[in-house]
């Protein structure tokens, strides 16, 4: 929980320093209140995250984002919010050699993933078919119910849809649960041995534990045989 709290944190200090801290003028950040609130994140979290972004000695975050491989080959993508990238690149490239890896250059690994952003909301009693054929015209690639809460409808759309998405929900009224970007594998992923799978997960705990990390994304086939 305070992995997320941390990740959401800083997601809404960048929106906040990019289009403003006022929620009423500035959409994304918005969206990502709304996220917060729906991870439980304290409502003094979320202003002070907002509120890092107007004082004039916090250090600017950047949005850096890494590539390499894992052992046995796996490809791995991370997001970063970073105030010191020095820091940051040292800290994954040792990461990926003491387990076997190596930190690759920018576009090695990206093409493997598309980034998509994907929105959850409750519309109420609502026709889904109906639905989605309205959200492609506003960007949307999937509709469908969440697998634990059929009450919610999860969208899935492409990255530059985020604003035209967010506006058709906010304009008809419905609840918004969450929106954020996700990594989509577009090739398939690798199955590993149990053994290789033991070494793989240590170097995602050691990448997701780093607190500059944001997102660890991969492409080691995690399903259960």
């Amino acid at each position: 929980m305070a992995r997320v709290f941390t990740r959401l944190g800083k997601e809404i200090t960048i929106a906040a320093k990019t289009g403003g801290p006022d929620p009423a003028g500035n959409p994304h950040l918005r969206t990502l209140i709304q996220t917060a609130k729906s991870e439980n994140m304290p409502k003094e979290n979320i202003e002070r995250a907002i509120k890092r972004a107007t004082e004039k000695d916090t250090a600017d975050y950047k949005e850096m984002v890494y590539e390499g491989y894992g052992p046995h080959g796996i490809a791995f993508l991370i997001e970063t919010a970073t105030d010191n990238p020095t820091r940051t690149v040292a800290n994954i490239r040792s990461y990926f050699n003491k387990f076997g890896g190596s930190l690759g250059t920018s576009g090695s690994v990206d093409f493997m993933f598309e980034r998509k952003c994907v929105f959850k909301m409750r519309p109420g009693n609502i026709d889904l078919e109906e639905l989605e054929l309205e959200l492609i015209d506003y960007g949307a690639e999937e509709v469908f119910k969440d697998d634990e809460d059929d009450s919610i409808v999860v969208i899935y759309g492409s990255f530059e849809s985020f604003g035209s998405i967010q506006k058709y929900i906010e304009e008809h009224g419905y609840e918004l649960v969450s929106g954020q970007f996700e990594r989509i594998p577009t090739t398939e992923p690798k199955k590993v041995a149990k053994e290789e799978r033991a070494e793989l997960d240590k170097l995602i705990e050691r990448l997701e534990n780093d607190e500059d990390v944001q997102n660890v994304y991969h492409l080691m086939d995690t399903s259960e045989d």
